[in-house]
């Protein structure tokens, strides 16, 4: 079976040579070693000033509300995973979904204007796919208002934006770095912030509030391991021949691909994309549905990602019309994207879903 994605794993002599320390020193957790060095190194790469190494990205949106003080309605999109809209809940916050732009599939700039009401707090808008939002319009409106602004960047590790990382926009910005993401610790995510003092204020959240025998606040458990931070010191060096062989394996799908069948998100001018996942458009769900068991009988796992569109989840309090999401959720596809997908998987793919145009 060829999976929609798969997780790289080093070589099993490198990893063993990093965790060797853990037996050496015995701290397996509470800020490690490893942990420390792996925030770093990340803050290194990508010319970050504050990351926080945390143990998934969902509690990584949490913790930025929480820090941010943020409450009541906040601004957010529909085309996301379920985790961007579910952590507003969890922190009893009102999403207010506001559609997204045909283009870019991020939320649209343009309306979010229209959903402020005296009630809203912040906005929360995820970089789809690792497609930057659009950031200056996102940063005129919040300054405007006087709102805070969360990236969801979960998609996004590795991704530049007028030449710099995606993650130093916004007052926060997150990211997950889970098993199935183009840079991973197994389980993981990070934090990462422009204010000093509201990263002190996440770091004594995701450890209980305490140091030592001191208590500051209150606080839960979002700390990360020695052993997943070693996963992410392996994988690290591998990023940039990560994004490299994907970019040329989306090429290859783009040159093989009917395009008069399928359409693809756009990028903003000024992005250097990661190519962390490969979604495709069809007109229709009858066509999407069709391709999609198509692929499955040849051996090929997909991805309805994301579907559906967070406005209709059964549990909200009452729907918010979302027309574009809607649409767009039931038509994309996420077709296969790892850095060494062999190409010969790419054309089969590529020809299957042809013979459906």
């Amino acid at each position: 079976m060829i999976n929609v994605t798969r997780s790289y794993l080093p070589d099993l002599n490198t990893y063993q040579s990093i965790i060797k320390s853990i037996w050496q020193n015995n701290q397996l957790t509470n800020r490690g070693p490893l942990v420390v060095k792996l925030e770093k190194d990340i803050c290194a790469k990508l010319h970050l000033e504050n990351l926080l190494f945390v143990s998934n990205g969902t509690i990584a949106l949490q913790l930025a509300i929480k820090a941010l003080k943020i409450e009541n309605e906040v601004i957010t999109t529909p085309f996301s995973y379920v985790a961007t809209s579910n952590a507003l809940l969890w922190q009893g916050c009102k999403p207010v979904f506001c559609d997204i732009d045909p283009d870019t599939f991020c939320i649209n700039a343009d309306k979010i204007a229209a959903c402020i009401t005296k009630d809203t707090t912040a906005i929360l808008a995820t970089h789809v796919y690792g497609i930057p939002c659009a950031i200056e319009k996102i940063e005129a409106i919040a300054k405007k208002y006087n709102l805070k602004v969360i990236y969801d960047a979960a998609h996004a590790f590795g991704v530049k934006y007028k030449g710099q990382s995606i993650l130093n926009y916004g007052d926060v910005s997150t990211c997950s770095f889970h098993a199935t993401k183009l840079f991973h610790t197994v389980e993981g995510g990070s934090v990462t912030v422009k204010d000093k003092e509201i990263f002190k204020s996440i770091l004594l959240y995701h450890s209980f509030g305490h140091v030592g025998d001191a208590y500051y606040t209150e606080g839960i458990n979002a700390k990360n391991s020695e052993f997943h931070a070693a996963m992410g010191l392996c994988n690290l060096p591998m990023l940039d021949e990560f994004i490299f062989e994907r970019k040329k394996r989306a090429e290859h799908y783009a040159e093989l691909l009917n395009n008069t069948f399928i359409t693809r998100p756009k990028l903003p001018e000024g992005t250097e994309y990661n190519f962390a996942y490969y979604p495709v458009s069809f007109k229709s769900e009858i066509e999407l549905l069709k391709v999609k068991e198509g692929l499955f009988q040849n051996g090929i796992n997909t991805r309805r990602y994301f579907f559906p569109s967070l406005n209709t989840l059964p549990f909200l309090d009452k729907y918010q019309s979302c027309p574009i999401s809607e649409q767009i959720s039931k038509c994309v596809l996420c077709l296969p994207m790892y850095h060494d997908l062999e190409i010969a998987n790419i054309e089969k793919i590529s020809k299957i879903i042809n013979s459906f145009a």
